[in-house]
C-alpha cells in the first residue's frame, strides 16, 4: 500500500481537516490545525507529505520521526498540529486496513467508555449557574468554566470576589458532588493565581487548569503549596520533551495534551504513558472537531491514567456548524449518563460525511480568530 494524495479543507467553525488516499482505495482523516492559525497549519502540512507520498502508509513510527526529526528545526504549535494530523490519519488508514479499532492496534482497550464534561462558559458570564444546571440535567456529572476575565499582574479583590461568585452560583446549581473544572487559561499572573488557588478550594473544584502559562511552570510549585486542588496543565504544550521537566518537577496533578496539536496519536500515547509513570492523571484536552475527539478516544481507551475527556459538541464556538453535521453516524458520540463509549469501528472509529465537508469547505471564505483583549491601560491582556 502506498500514499498517493491528499486534500485539506478548511471549514467553519475554526478547523482543518486532512484526508490522505492511498492506492488500495483506502483513506485516513486526520485534524491538523491551530484554532485562529489554519491556513499556516495548511502549508506546514504541505511541507510534510512532499516526503509521504509514495511511502507505506503503515510505516506510522519512523514517518512520525522523519516529520519530527528531519528539519533540524522542531517542536513548536505549527509544525507538531501538521503532524498531528498526519499522524491521525494514517492510524486512521492503518485501523481500516486491518479492519480494527486503532485502539486494537496499541494493545486493546482497557476501557469501554470514559466519562466526559460539558463546557459552561464564563467568559463574560451572566448565568453560569443556570448553564451548568442545563447540562447536568442533561446527564453530565463535570462541567468546565473559565473563572476569570482579563486580570493585571496584580489586581484588585473585587475581580476575585467576581470569580468566587461565579463559582459559588455553579456550585450552588450542581450541588455538592458533580466536578467544576476552573480554567484560569493562562489568564492569570503568580500573584494572583495564588490568592485565587487559595479561595477557590472551598468550593471543591474536580481541578484548576493553566492557572499560569506553561512559560511560567516554575510557577506551578507555590501555587500547589497554596492549596490541595489538582492542578492540571498541557493544552499549550507540544512534545514528550516539554512535558518531561513539569513531570519530573511534580507539581502537575492532570495534563492535557491535545491530540491535534501534541504530535498526534503516536506522540500523545508516550507522554500519557510517561505520566503514569508520575502518578499524573490525563484529560485531553480537544475543543475541535470529530476527528481531533475520535482520536482522543482511541488513545484514551488504552490509557490507563485518562480519568475524563474534553469534547465540543455545542460549544459557543461551533454555533451553525457542530462535529455532529460532519460525520454519519449521529450516535457515535452519543453521551450516556456523562460518558461517552470508545468507537469500535475500524480506524478512528468514525465515517466522515465527505459531502458535507466539501459543501462547507468550498463555503468557509475567513480563518477564525480569538478575541484581542487589553487592559484598561491599553496594554495587552492574555485571552
Amino acid at each position: 500500500m502506498k500514499i498517493t494524495g491528499y486534500e485539506l479543507f478548511k471549514l467553519a467553525p475554526r478547523w482543518l481537516f486532512l484526508k490522505i488516499e492511498t492506492d488500495e482505495g483506502i483513506t485516513g482523516w486526520g485534524e491538523p490545525v491551530i484554532e485562529g492559525r489554519a491556513e499556516t497549519v495548511k502549508a506546514a502540512v504541505q511541507e510534510l507529505m512532499e516526503n509521504l507520498i509514495g511511502k507505506d502508509p503503515a510505516h506510522i513510527e519512523d514517518h512520525w520521526n522523519m516529520m519530527y526529526r528531519s528539519g533540524f528545526y522542531r517542536g513548536g504549535p505549527i509544525l507538531m498540529s501538521a503532524i498531528a494530523g498526519i499522524d491521525q490519519a494514517l492510524w486512521d488508514i492503518k485501523g481500516k486496513f486491518y479492519n480494527a479499532p486503532v485502539y486494537q492496534l496499541m494493545g486493546g482497550a482497557c476501557r469501554q467508555s470514559i466519562k466526559v464534561y460539558s463546557w459552561i462558559g464564563g467568559d463574560r458570564p451572566k448565568d453560569v449557574g443556570a448553564a451548568a444546571k442545563e447540562v447536568v440535567d442533561t446527564g453530565f456529572t463535570a462541567v468546565k468554566m473559565n473563572g476569570t476575565e482579563e486580570l493585571q499582574y496584580i489586581d484588585t479583590h473585587d475581580k476575585i470576589d467576581e470569580v468566587l461568585a461565579r463559582v459559588a452560583a455553579v456550585r450552588e446549581a450542581v450541588g455538592p458532588y458533580i466536578g467544576i473544572g476552573i480554567d484560569f487559561h493562562g489568564r492569570v499572573h503568580k500573584p494572583m493565581a495564588k490568592t485565587l488557588a487559595k479561595e477557590l478550594e472551598y468550593y471543591r473544584p474536580m481541578f484548576i487548569e493553566e492557572p499560569v502559562l506553561p512559560e511560567n511552570n516554575e510557577a506551578l510549585r507555590e501555587i500547589a503549596n497554596h492549596t490541595s486542588t489538582p492542578i492540571a496543565t498541557g493544552e499549550r504544550m507540544f512534545s514528550r520533551w516539554q512535558f518531561k521537566p513539569l513531570l519530573q518537577d511534580g507539581y502537575v496533578d492532570i495534563i492535557q495534551p491535545d491530540l491535534s496539536h501534541a504530535g498526534g496519536i503516536t506522540e500523545c500515547k508516550k507522554i500519557i504513558s510517561m505520566a503514569e509513570a508520575y502518578d499524573v492523571a490525563v484529560a485531553p484536552h480537544c475543543p475541535l472537531g470529530p476527528i481531533a475527539l475520535a482520536s482522543c478516544l482511541q488513545v484514551d481507551a488504552t490509557s490507563h491514567n485518562a480519568f475524563i475527556q474534553e469534547q465540543s459538541l455545542g460549544i459557543h464556538y461551533n454555533v451553525g456548524s457542530d462535529l455532529l453535521d460532519y460525520i454519519t453516524d449521529k450516535n457515535i458520540f452519543k453521551y450516556e449518563d456523562g460518558y461517552v463509549k470508545i468507537p469500535e469501528g475500524p480506524g478512528l472509529g468514525i465515517e466522515i460525511n465527505e459531502d458535507h465537508v466539501r459543501k462547507v469547505a468550498e463555503a468557509t471564505k475567513e480563518d477564525w480568530h480569538n478575541p484581542i483583549w487589553r487592559h484598561k491601560d491599553g496594554s495587552i491582556a492574555e485571552w
